[in-house]
């Protein structure tokens, strides 16, 4: 039997303030400002004619506080209605929190953790089964049960290194141009859309897809232009695409140090991969590749003959909130038989809390409530950072985070709740 989640509380603001739902058009100015304000940046005269729009409509949320002048917008958020996929393919409507920010003279009066508040009120009142969010300052949102659920990598890779061969990449071709929005979205989307890896979100409004590519003038200093790489097999159907800019440098004594900075890269197979990293790490005049946003377990690195010297590092990436326990457990799957029973703890969403039966193979799991005793013991945040797989039960127990209850239960539950492939989130919002 399906139950609607409980909410979380109202929490209280202080007198002479109050929350409301903003106006996409009308208060779009002050949500701008307080943007500025909350984030310590100033768009750039150049950059303001590539500006775009993109929260939804509906889906802000600001906190005003009543002055003699007129009310002021003190904090605001907002959130995007996203689908995310999850083990084993299915996609569970999740709210995307973004643009969090508190102005700088209304600190520490609570309005931060009251916009959180009613974030997961609405989410769980929209049927959105998780929420998440790429956090800014990441010591704020465990207090609110959400934990790191996906990882990004960041490598430098000097020019020419050493690749694996892979059969079938020479009868790939690679196409360079100079990125146009208009002529090269929908390829880059199709690719985009074609990916299944856990915690995966596409892009599905045409603002965020036209965000995605924008080509802020400011960001080039001196560097060129944006250019993309498309990658098409032997029938010419793409199969990866690498965006890039290159910064020219040169030595003192007159040898090219140039960098390519890669802003976002996809392939669907090994072979486009080998044929994409190919032509990136070998461009003449160039020293580096730097690349950002690669999944933990990104074909570049396994095609690497080489790792030491590429500087690589590991980021955290989306953090995740279960807003709905039992739909989010039953939505995904679980590449070995589980059956565990799980002491959950929620202060914020209680329906979230207490003993959970997990029981079943595949995608075929049921998660009922039960009044056997406990195996596992773990907080809602913690449910949270093992749930698309990237971060296994066993390792959250060595840290502390998860308890066994009764030896010998964690490791098959950690196999349970693992998943082959890692997840990630590709870009963020």
């Amino acid at each position: 039997m399906n139950q609607t989640p409980s909410l979380p509380p109202v929490a209280p603001l202080p007198p002479g303030y109050r929350l409301a739902e903003l106006d996409d058009v009308a208060d779009r100015d002050a949500i701008d400002e307080l943007d500025r304000w909350g984030f310590a940046f100033e768009w750039r005269p150049e950059d303001v004619s590539s500006i775009v729009w993109a929260l939804e409509p509906g889906r802000s949320v600001g906190v005003w506080r009543e002055a003699a002048a007129g009310p002021r917008l003190a904090a605001v958020h907002s959130s995007f209605a996203f689908r995310l996929r999850v083990p084993g393919g299915a996609r569970v409507p999740a709210g995307g929190l973004t643009v969090v920010a508190v102005h700088p003279g209304e600190r520490r009066r609570g309005l931060a953790r009251a916009m959180l508040h009613e974030h997961l009120r609405r989410t769980i009142t929209a049927g959105e089964v998780v929420s998440v969010l790429d956090a800014a300052e990441s010591g704020i949102y465990g207090r609110y049960g959400y934990g790191i659920a996906t990882h990004r990598a960041s490598a430098r890779i000097g020019r020419g290194a050493g690749l694996r061969a892979v059969p079938g990449s020479e009868d790939h071709v690679v196409e360079l141009a100079t990125l146009d929005p208009v002529q090269h979205s929908e390829v880059v989307e199709s690719i985009h859309r074609a990916v299944a890896r856990p915690g995966w979100i596409t892009r599905d409004t045409p603002a965020l897809r036209a965000q995605h590519l924008v080509d802020w003038p400011s960001a080039r200093r001196g560097a060129e232009l944006r250019r993309i790489a498309i990658v098409r097999n032997a029938a010419g159907e793409p199969r990866a695409y690498g965006i890039f800019r290159r910064e020219g440098k040169w030595a003192d004594e007159g040898n090219p140090e140039g960098v390519v900075h890669v802003h976002d890269a996809l392939a669907l197979d090994a072979a486009s991969a080998r044929a994409l990293w190919g032509v990136l790490t070998d461009l003449d005049l160039m020293g580096s590749v730097q690349v950002d946003n690669l999944a933990p377990d990104d074909a570049l690195l396994g095609l690497l003959t080489e790792l030491r010297g590429t500087k690589l590092r590991v980021h955290d990436d989306v953090w995740l909130r279960i807003l709905d326990l039992p739909a989010a457990l039953r939505a995904r799957a679980y590449p070995a038989p589980v059956d565990v029973v799980l002491e959950v703890t929620d202060p914020l969403v209680e329906s979230n809390a207490g003993r959970w039966h997990v029981r079943g193979a595949g995608s075929d799991v049921e998660v009922t409530r039960t009044e056997e005793p406990a195996e596992l013991a773990l907080d809602i945040a913690d449910l949270a950072t093992a749930y698309l797989g990237g971060t296994t039960l066993t390792a959250l127990a060595a840290a502390g985070r998860v308890s066994e209850l009764v030896p010998g239960t964690l490791t098959a539950a950690a196999t349970a709740f693992g998943w082959p492939v890692a997840p990630s989130t590709g870009w963020g919002f």
